[in-house]
This record gives structure tokens, C-alpha cells and sequence, in this order.
């Protein structure tokens, strides 16, 4: 569909700034995660047993956003530093596979997941 375009360059400026532009937001982004995983913990430390599977679910998603994020962010650096359109529609359509996958198998594990919160929370206690 595309071939290479002659002359097609990206200015070696612009390619930094970009690059730049990916690490800081994945700076920014582990900052995040930090912290987010601090408040998980700190939520944890007073909740009971009766919560554990919500608390399961809840880091699994957490876990879940984090590996889609770096993946994004791997994408990101790729497609920063693509030679042509060519190559950059073959990362975006290997990376649209990719993800659909994965977020096809995240789903799955979360619904089982979720399910075995479900009867851990309906189940009678003694």
C-alpha cells in the first residue's frame, strides 16, 4: 500500500523531540504506577479478609494496565524511530494484532478472576 517515499526523511530534531517527548511520559507514567501501587497498599493494610478477592482483581488490573502501558511505550519508541510509512503501517498493524490479543487473554483472566471473587464473597463463613 505504501512504499518508500523518496526523500521522505523525519528531521533528526524532530525524531529527538519525540523520543524525548516517549521517556518523559514514560517517566511520568512509572511515577504513576509508584504511587498508585502505594495507595493499593495502603488500602489493603485496612481492608479484611472478606475483601481479598476485590483486592486480587484490583491488582491484577493494576498489573494489567501497567504491562499495556509499556507495551504503548515500546510501540511509541518503534514508531519514532521508523524509516517510512511502510514501516510504520507494518508496526501499527502488528501492535493492533498484539494488543487485541492480549487484551483478549487479560480479559479472560479477569472474568475467571472475578468469578472466584464472587463465590469467595457469597460463600457462608463460620
Amino acid at each position: 500500500m505504501f512504499g518508500k517515499v523518496p526523500g521522505f526523511e523525519i528531521p533528526q530534531e524532530m525524531r529527538a523531540f519525540a523520543e524525548k517527548s516517549v521517556e518523559q511520559a514514560k517517566t511520568a507514567f512509572d511515577n504513576y504506577i509508584s504511587q498508585a501501587s502505594k495507595a493499593m497498599s495502603a488500602v489493603e493494610s485496612q481492608t479484611d479478609a472478606a475483601t481479598s478477592g476485590a483486592r486480587d482483581v484490583g491488582r491484577q488490573a493494576l498489573g494489567f494496565a501497567e504491562e499495556n502501558v509499556a507495551a504503548a511505550f515500546a510501540f511509541a519508541e518503534k514508531l519514532v524511530r521508523a524509516r517510512d510509512p511502510q514501516e510504520i503501517m507494518q508496526l501499527q498493524s502488528e501492535f493492533a494484532k498484539q494488543t487485541m490479543q492480549k487484551l483478549a487473554d487479560q480479559s479472560k483472566v479477569m472474568g475467571e478472576q472475578m468469578q472466584t471473587a464472587a463465590r469467595e464473597a457469597t460463600k457462608p463463613r463460620s
